[in-house]
């Protein structure tokens, strides 16, 4: 997306750079290529205007379905995380009752 963007900028700046300086060379009155360069860098300011809307909203869509992918991944290691504590839990009261039967035996010697 950086790339994209970055491409999309690249190419409008020589677009406008392109224009200007042609309109620049252009054998008209001073008037005439004033208005030509604030047409044309109204034009540009749309372009660019246009660009930046269509980056955003990629944006954004980038980032909404980032952040349903992280929130299943959250969701999933909380999951497993659950599922091993109870794993440990159910290893850990086995063990006690192991040594609560070897304390018994103990006790009874």
């Amino acid at each position: 997306m950086n790339n994209s963007g970055s491409t999309a900028l690249g190419v409008l700046a020589g677009a406008t750079i392109g224009a200007v300086l042609g309109i620049l060379f252009a054998p008209d009155k001073g008037s005439v290529t004033r208005q030509r360069i604030s047409d044309e860098a109204e034009s540009q300011k749309a372009k660019m205007a246009s660009s930046a809307s269509e980056l955003r909203d990629r944006v954004v869509a980038t980032v909404s379905a980032e952040k349903h992918t992280l929130e299943d991944r959250v969701e999933s290691i909380v999951s497993d995380v659950s599922y091993k504590a109870d794993d440990v839990i159910t290893t850990l009261e086995a063990k006690l009752k192991d040594l609560k039967d070897k304390n018994k035996k103990l006790q009874k010697s």
